[in-house]
């Protein structure tokens, strides 16, 4: 069968078409370029085209000492910095043998949940609206200010924190700042019921969404694929309950790790409403063990050059996306000699070569909106 690139005008019966979705930015969330060959309404073959937004943050981080490396690490997700920050930090402090006081990695925590708040409410919003349904979005935008008001008091950065440091945080809380979080999570988790009416409720964002992109476990363990988009299909890994960082191995009776067996573009929407719930839950917890703490530093002084040991470290953190990791190989300098980035978004994207296929065309919106992948992510 040959294969032929056709504009306006079609060709032959037999002719499958090649059509490019992007690189433009509104295709998608970011500029990424998929390429699928159609049979019809069908498609036959589909390669994501990654690198559009290539900025090589890897080849910079090495050009970086360990407080500016933070910088560039908190964006290549840009809804999740703090969590992209604190991957780094958690390296750093891991080779040079480091505690943190315990003021610091409860305020992490917390912090670091707030953050999955946040990234969540983007896509429970604008899922929807790549469906067909706007009136999400302004309740998911209402709820992430709430929230971005007291990420903003705290750190000053609205999607960029730069708040962590090595050896704890920038500072400390802000006088009365924990009474206004509890408010503004106790309001966001009052109205989180709005979701489960106004999308899981409607008929027809179920009929677009049930049966649809079915991601097989055999899939997600051969392409790497984690986070809620591994959940839905049944994989139950999360790293805050296998392998506990900061104070998760002490919030284990908080902490629900959310799975379905499905696999589809609905059982990953429902996954990611569940964990946005358990998130506020978990940041509850963290503000009623924080309120109890003695006063004491949140940071250790450090020398005015900071250089890590010589060695090699990995650093994974459950990003609200996925897995992040960093691995760090030092030869002794106050740069790294090598950063490595395993972004969530660039092992989930990879997926869609298995998806798509067999699908329609109608569909491929759907399936391509329920990987919650940021571009940044993918390209770093």
């Amino acid at each position: 069968m040959t294969e032929t690139t056709v504009g306006i005008g079609g060709a032959a019966e037999s002719t499958d078409m090649v059509l490019n979705i992007g690189p433009q930015h509104p295709s998608t969330h970011g500029v990424l370029r998929l390429r699928l060959v159609l049979d019809g309404e069908r498609v036959r073959e589909a390669e994501p085209v990654v690198g559009y937004m290539h900025r090589g943050a890897e080849k910079l981080f090495e050009a970086r000492d360990y407080r500016q490396i933070i910088v560039l690490a908190n964006r290549h997700d840009w809804l999740s910095a703090f969590s992209n920050e604190l991957g780094v930090v958690l390296a750093v402090e891991r080779m040079l043998g480091m505690e943190v006081p315990e003021r610091a990695v409860w305020t992490r925590t917390l912090l670091a949940e707030l953050n999955r708040v946040l990234n969540h409410l983007m896509f429970l919003g604008s899922y929807p609206l790549e469906l067909g349904g706007i009136t999400p979005v302004f309740h998911a935008f209402h709820e992430r200010e709430e929230l971005q008001t007291v990420m903003e008091e705290v750190s000053g950065g609205r999607m960029h924190y730069m708040f962590n440091r090595v050896g704890g945080l920038k500072e400390d809380l802000p006088a009365g700042w924990l009474g206004r979080a509890r408010h503004a999570v106790a309001q966001v988790r009052s109205r989180m019921d709005v979701y489960d009416r106004l999308v899981l409720g409607n008929e027809i964002f179920r009929g677009r969404t049930r049966g649809v992109g079915v991601l097989a476990p055999e899939t997600v363990h051969a392409y790497g694929v984690s986070g809620p988009i591994a959940r839905a299909s049944g994989v139950d890994f999360d790293l805050r309950r296998d392998e506990p960082y900061l104070a998760y191995g002490e919030l284990q009776d908080v902490l629900r790790v959310v799975t379905r067996e499905d696999g589809d573009c609905l059982a990953r929407f429902e996954c990611l409403l569940e964990q946005t719930h358990n998130a506020l839950e978990l940041a509850e917890a963290c503000l009623d063990r924080i309120a109890e703490l003695p006063p004491g530093p949140i940071n250790q002084r450090l020398p005015k050059v900071l250089k890590a040991p010589e060695g090699a470290t990995y650093a994974w953190t459950e990003n609200p996306l996925g897995l992040n990791g960093y691995y760090l190989v030092s030869k002794g300098e106050k740069t790294p000699y090598r950063l490595k980035l395993r972004s969530a978004s660039f092992n989930n994207i990879q997926a869609l070569t298995e998806l798509l296929p067999g699908t329609l065309v109608a569909d491929m919106v759907a399936i391509l909106g329920s990987l919650f992948f940021v571009v940044g992510d993918i390209d770093k």
